[in-house]
């Protein structure tokens, strides 16, 4: 956990902007999320970073408390709140490690988000104890959302450019990744150490935990197969068709035969 700790406090900022710079992750995720959510919900938003989807709740309306490890992710949160004059709309911006989330009651919420927090517990003991806990937090029948990486797109990355996914750069060390799901980066620096997930597993272990599954969407789906020179492609046949592939992007979101090829995955589901 203090690697974590040690990414996010040297990249907060940058944080804050990264759905900015890949905005098809937040623009389908968020599509989702506000379709199951119940109005006038209070919503904890475990694992939050530095807000970016607590943030967007808080404009439409929603009762927010934030959450994160990392004591300088959760002051930026609350230093945007105040910039973005939010404030008012979130109940409080605490420092909790997911797993581990004592400091709220029973049943304290109507939704749960938890959008990070699993890709970075790479034991399975830990990654039960976060969504245990994020299913003690949630009320009965209340939505939650939680952000998964996917293991075959990450082996895809790796196979397109080995080199920028050291030591995912020789055929032994993928198939040692395609078997664990753990993934560790051989240059200091770069994405924290995390775990991915195959498509099938997702659903059998959230239901494991107390959920039943409303949905499995690929956040970014086939955007993720699109590199720079087709969106710039697209770019340029201007706003009109841009708007049109971003729709069909987040209908084929839901398509479960596309749901490998997403770096990211959304699972939706309810407390029983």
């Amino acid at each position: 956990m203090e690697s974590v700790i040690n990414y996010y406090t040297g990249f907060a900022e940058r944080e804050w902007t990264r759905l900015d710079r890949e905005p098809l992750e937040f623009i389908v995720n968020f599509h989702y999320i506000k379709h199951y959510l119940p109005e006038n919900a209070h919503i904890l938003d475990n694992g939050a970073g530095p807000g970016k989807y607590s943030m967007a709740l808080a404009k439409n309306g929603y009762q927010i408390t934030l959450s994160d490890v990392t004591p300088k992710l959760v002051a930026l949160a609350e230093e945007k709140a105040k910039e973005l004059n939010l404030s008012n709309q979130f109940n409080g911006f605490y420092t909790a490690d997911a797993a581990n989330l004592t400091l709220f009651p029973d049943a304290a919420f109507d939704a749960a988000l938890m959008m990070g927090p699993l890709y970075h517990l790479q034991t399975d003991e830990a990654r039960h104890k976060a969504v245990k806990e994020l299913n003690r937090i949630t009320k009965k029948d209340g939505y939650v959302f939680v952000a998964f990486r996917s293991r075959s797109h990450h082996m895809y990355a790796s196979l397109q450019t080995p080199d920028n996914w050291r030591p995912n750069d020789s055929i032994e060390s993928i198939r040692t990744f395609l078997e664990t799901g753990i993934f560790n980066h051989q240059e200091k620096g770069r994405f924290t150490g995390a775990y991915f997930y195959n498509v099938e597993d997702i659903c059998p272990f959230m239901e494991s935990n107390g959920f039943q599954t409303s949905k499995l969407i690929g956040s970014t789906g086939l955007g993720a197969a699109l590199n720079e020179s087709s969106w710039n492609l697209w770019r340029e046949k201007g706003d009109s068709e841009l708007n049109k592939l971003t729709e069909l992007l987040i209908e084929t979101a839901k398509d479960p035969y596309l749901l490998g090829i997403s770096s990211h995955l959304l699972y939706i589901g309810k407390k029983i």
